[in-house]
C-alpha cells in the first residue's frame, strides 16, 4: 500500500469517525424527529410536504413553529419572517467554526454551514475543545448522518402520527433538550474549566430570562448568545 493509499484510508476512517459521533445525536433526532412528523401531519401536511420541509428547512423548532402556524392558518409572510428571526443562530454557529475551514474553498464551506444544527455545532466544538482541529471528512460524516436521520424520523413520524396524538404523553418533547444537556456536559467535561464555563451559563441563564421578560424568547436566546460570547472570550483571558 502506497503513501496514497494511507491518506485514502485516512479520509474514510475520519468520515465514519464522524458518522460514529453522530450516534448520541441520532438517537436525540430519531425521537424529536419523529414528534416533528407527528405535530406536521396534525397541521394538516402531507407526507411528501414533511419530507419537503424536513430537507430543506431542516430545523426543529423552526418546523414545529412552522406546524403550529400553518395549523392557525397564520399568513406565510408571518411564518417565513419567523422561522428566519429564529433561526438567525445559524449565523453565529457558523461564524464560530468557520476559522477551522479557511482553507476549503467557498462552495465547501456552504456545504458544510447549510447542514449545521445545533446538535452538530455542539458536537463539532467538543471535538475542536478536545483536539483543536476539525476534519473536512468527518464534518461530512457528522452533518450527512444527522440529516438523513432527521428526514426518516420526520417521515416515520408522518407516517405512524396518526396513532399518536399527544407525543409529549411519552416524554418525545424533551428528547431535544435532554441532547443539548448531554452535549453540553460533554464539552464542559473535556474543557475542564468548570467555574469558567459556570459563569458563562449562569450569564446567558439571567439574559435569557431577562430580554424574555420584555421581549419575545427567540430575542433572549439570540441576545443571550452574543452577549454571553462575550463574557466566554473575557472569563477565558481571566487567570
Amino acid at each position: 500500500m502506497n503513501i496514497s493509499d494511507n491518506t485514502f484510508l485516512r479520509e474514510e476512517n475520519n468520515f465514519f469517525a464522524g458518522v460514529r459521533d453522530c450516534l448520541p445525536t441520532v438517537l436525540g433526532y430519531l425521537s424529536i424527529g419523529f414528534a416533528a412528523g407527528v405535530v406536521e401531519k396534525t397541521a394538516g401536511l402531507s407526507i411528501v410536504e414533511i419530507g419537503l420541509i424536513s430537507l430543506l428547512l431542516y430545523a426543529g423548532s423552526g418546523q414545529f413553529i412552522a406546524a403550529a402556524m400553518i395549523g392557525a392558518n397564520s399568513p406565510a409572510l408571518a411564518i417565513i419572517f419567523t422561522i428566519f428571526f429564529v433561526n438567525l443562530r445559524h449565523l453565529l454557529m457558523s461564524a464560530a467554526l468557520s476559522p477551522y475551514f479557511r482553507h476549503l474553498t467557498p462552495g465547501k464551506n456552504i456545504l458544510i454551514g447549510s447542514l449545521l444544527t445545533d446538535e452538530t455545532f455542539g458536537v463539532a466544538m467538543n471535538e475542536a475543545a478536545s483536539k483543536k482541529w476539525l476534519s473536512e471528512k468527518w464534518m461530512h460524516g457528522l452533518n450527512i448522518t444527522a440529516y438523513l436521520n432527521w428526514f426518516i424520523a420526520n417521515i416515520a413520524g408522518a407516517y405512524f402520527g396518526e396513532w399518536i396524538s399527544n407525543p409529549e404523553k411519552f416524554g418525545l418533547d424533551f428528547a431535544l433538550p435532554g441532547m443539548f444537556i448531554g452535549l453540553l456536559v460533554l464539552q464542559m467535561a473535556s474543557r475542564k474549566k468548570l467555574l469558567k464555563d459556570v459563569i458563562v451559563a449562569l450569564s446567558a441563564v439571567a439574559i435569557v430570562v431577562g430580554v424574555g421578560l420584555m421581549a419575545s424568547g427567540s430575542a433572549g436566546v439570540i441576545v443571550a448568545t452574543i452577549i454571553a460570547s462575550g463574557v466566554g472570550m473575557a472569563v477565558e483571558k481571566w487567570k
